[in-house]
């Protein structure tokens, strides 16, 4: 399967110079403020007071060796595979027969989000759960994001994303047969992985949607909750999303600001994991400060921001994700329906891409970052979905 000769797997641990984390706190202390136009906080984007308070604790109390601990307290690992520095997490299940699977996050994320969920899918017992529900976690940081990063690599929107993570799990790990979980891109590396891997694939497990396959030229009469699905769709596309409108038409660009400017970073960022996570208007009842700004500090240390922004660039101009060529994903998938997730289609609208939906649960709290936001309920959803499958 793999398109180039592979490297061979080293282990890695990330240490960020001192001299780094000295020039975030310098160029944090010397920002240049806009001001805050009238109106309700939030309503025209990130909020002037938060983002002050929030670069305030960046810049002066945030612990980023603390959070560069806890991510070197898992096993970690690096292989060139397709021209690039290819980071993964490789946790063993500790059970009878662990079940290898692949968890991929989505933008503005990274491998920081799967801390919490990665220990109660590899040792259930340890969280009063059951050994044989055991999984042996591998989680990447995408290619072009984070630690699978380095100035100048090659560019790849989902499908040459998928390729390499298909590589990685099947030729460099031996794994033959796997599971597969995601939200955000994330899903749509998973929904890849059916429709073009599908041999690999035991089930595939979902906290966000992706619809694959475009509606018939001629669709039957909507139903009550389709047309109200449509008009979601279309709200969101008006109010929420601009962000993807820039990174896939000039990514480019929008890399120079984010790059330069660690508020600019983290305001771009916040203001997203603040419109999509589950609250009543403080973010970080959803998403716990200091995790906030360790994601974000993987992106300014790493300084990936720019080709993050590729997958939408590459949708946008022809590599379209897997279901814009009608072919549907016929693997089992299970999907947990988070109540504050951007967009939730119906089940009436999921069928269309994906033919064999083995477990479909509403969850009570939670949003479009399930993994940092309800970690436990996350992981005792995927538990179930894969147990009859293994």
């Amino acid at each position: 399967m793999t398109r180039g000769k592979a490297g061979r797997v080293t282990s890695f641990e990330l240490h960020v110079p001192d001299r780094e984390i000295a020039d975030l706190r310098e160029r944090l202390a010397r920002t240049r403020w806009p001001d805050q136009p009238h109106g309700e906080p939030w309503a025209y984007g990130s909020d002037l007071r938060y983002v002050q308070d929030l670069a305030s604790y960046w810049g002066q109390e945030f612990d980023w060796r603390e959070q560069e601990a806890a991510l070197n307290a898992f096993p970690q690992d690096r292989i060139e595979v397709h021209g690039i520095p290819l980071h993964f997490l490789h946790v063993p299940g500790q059970g009878p027969d662990p079940l290898p699977l692949l968890i991929s996050h989505g933008w503005p994320g990274s491998v920081f989000e799967f801390l919490q969920v990665i220990p109660r899918l590899t040792d259930p017992a340890r969280f009063g759960g059951d050994p044989a529900d055991a999984f042996t976690v591998v989680a990447p940081s995408l290619p072009g994001y984070g630690l699978s990063f380095r100035p100048g690599q090659p560019r790849m929107g989902i499908r040459q994303i998928t390729a390499c993570l298909a590589d990685l799990m099947v030729d460099v790990l031996g794994y033959r047969r796997f599971g597969a979980q995601g939200g955000d891109w994330g899903a749509y590396v998973a929904a890849t992985l059916g429709t073009e891997y599908e041999a690999h694939l035991i089930g595939l497990h979902l906290n966000f949607l992706p619809p694959l396959v475009r509606q018939p030229t001629a669709p039957p009469a909507p139903t009550a909750e389709g047309a109200a699905f449509r008009e979601r769709y279309r709200e969101w596309q008006r109010e929420e999303s601009g962000y993807a409108t820039l990174q896939g038409t000039k990514p480019q660009t929008l890399a120079f600001a984010l790059t330069d400017s660690p508020v600019g970073l983290a305001a771009w960022i916040v203001e997203k994991m603040r419109a999509w996570s589950d609250h009543d208007g403080n973010v970080e009842d959803a998403i716990g400060r200091d995790v906030m700004l360790a994601n974000i500090s993987l992106y300014w240390f790493t300084r990936a921001i720019g080709s993050s922004f590729w997958p939408y660039y590459a949708e946008r101009h022809g590599d379209r994700p897997p279901g814009e060529s009608s072919r549907p994903v016929s693997v089992p998938v299970g999907y947990a329906e988070f109540p504050a997730e951007i967009l939730r289609p119906p089940r009436s609208v999921a069928e269309l891409s994906y033919r064999d939906i083995r477990r479909w649960t509403t969850m009570p709290r939670g949003g479009h970052f399930a993994a940092l936001e309800q970690p436990a309920a996350l992981a005792a959803e995927v538990a179930a979905f894969f147990r009859p499958l293994r």
